[in-house]
């Protein structure tokens, strides 16, 4: 079993408070994030942009091992999700994570690629954790 660790802190409440967010790796140190970079364009990070960028990184370390598993050494694969937060009641939801791939792997047919994608993607913890619709647009070659 792994156990990864991430922490938050919280200076102040509400609108004007700051947050600041550390993982275990030290790859974020206190990094800022708070409601301007949450909701609005403000310097720091935000929980969605961190699940984004958490789903991206899963799905496409499980995409090539899956590829290789399958036979292939040589591709390049790039993802980008979008992940959604909508307003929910008083709260929010996260409703939607939206990955795009960008993919070249050679001696693949684009309908064997397509099928190993949506086969990592099913696979993917961090698909399996979220509770969203999740989308996977491919682009091969």
């Amino acid at each position: 079993m792994v156990t990864r660790s991430g922490s938050a802190r919280y200076e102040g409440l509400g609108k004007d408070g700051k947050g600041h967010v550390s993982t275990q790796s030290g790859v974020l140190s206190d990094t800022q994030y708070g409601f301007n970079t949450r909701f609005e364009d403000g310097a720091g990070t935000n929980p969605e942009e961190l699940i984004a960028a958490a789903h991206a990184s899963c799905f496409t370390m499980a995409l090539s091992f899956a590829l290789a598993q399958a036979g292939h050494s040589q591709g390049t694969l790039e993802t980008t999700a979008r992940v959604t937060l909508d307003k929910d009641g008083d709260g929010f939801t996260i409703t939607r994570s939206a990955l795009t791939l960008k993919g070249h792997v050679d001696g693949i047919d684009q309908a064997e690629f397509e099928r190993i994608a949506n086969e990592a993607k099913a696979g993917c913890p961090v698909s399996k954790v979220l509770n969203a619709d999740i989308t996977l647009e491919t682009t091969f070659g």
